[in-house]
């Protein structure tokens, strides 16, 4: 704690903090007052939904090395570091990493995750903001397509006082499906519920797509606006 100013005694302060040698000089009990340095951490959040292991470059391998970058960073400079996995309405974590030393179990505990399942993005994220992480900053990591939505959760973060970071991955073939050299006949698979649906990419369908998406992305953008949650989307195709 540093030092920050005095001020007038008042009946029932901690006499730990009287200055007696001001007392000594002017027969008045003056307290000292400190400024305390919080100790703040860095939370990465993925989410391990079957939907997420999917994409070339797969996005929930991109998202498990922008958590051990992140996750780096937080480690060489002394913060506490914890790597949570939104899986199935919960979240596993690995909590109170701190220092350098502790890089090579992050990593492994990364490697060692697969992704599978649904999120049960609300309630993994009420999970995770229940457990006893202190305060700081939190990082999502998802494609946010969720049949369920992402709202709730990501408001029960940032009611929990955390800074809260939304960062959408999205694969080059959502960005525009006619990435790749398939045939334009195609057969869509949904990853969770196995539901299947065939269709043709006429210019037609895929300017739907694409208008589809981008107002899913403006109300992602919305949303977390309203939240307070600072958002971005990237293609996991970026290095």
């Amino acid at each position: 704690m540093d030092f920050a100013d005095f001020r007038p005694y008042a009946a029932g302060d901690d006499l730990r903090f009287v200055d007696w040698n001001i007392y000594g000089r002017l027969d008045r009990l003056f307290m000292k007052m400190f400024l305390e340095e919080e100790d703040l951490g860095l939370v990465v959040a993925i989410d391990a939904s079957a939907s997420m292991d999917t994409g070339d470059p797969n996005k929930f391998d991109v998202a498990r090395r922008i958590a051990m970058a992140l996750g780096y960073v937080g480690l060489v400079n002394q913060h506490r570091v914890t790597l949570a996995l939104l899986q199935d309405g919960r979240a596993n974590c690995l909590s109170g990493l701190r220092g350098r030393r502790r890089t090579a179990e992050a990593a492994s505990w990364l490697i060692a995750q697969n992704a599978a399942g649904t999120c049960g993005f609300d309630s993994a994220c009420r999970s995770l903001a229940s457990a006893r992480l202190g305060r700081g900053m939190v990082i999502v990591i998802s494609d946010y397509l969720l049949r369920e939505g992402y709202e709730s959760g990501l408001r029960a973060l940032a009611a929990r006082g955390w800074d809260v970071f939304a960062l959408q991955i999205l694969s080059p073939e959502e960005l525009d499906p006619r990435t790749g050299d398939q045939s334009p006949d195609v057969r869509l698979v949904d990853s969770e519920s196995k539901s299947e649906v065939e269709i043709t990419l006429s210019n037609t369908v895929v300017r739907e797509q694409k208008r589809r998406l981008e107002s899913f992305n403006a109300a992602l953008r919305e949303t977390c606006l309203k939240l307070g949650v600072r958002q971005m989307t990237i293609d996991s195709a970026v290095d």
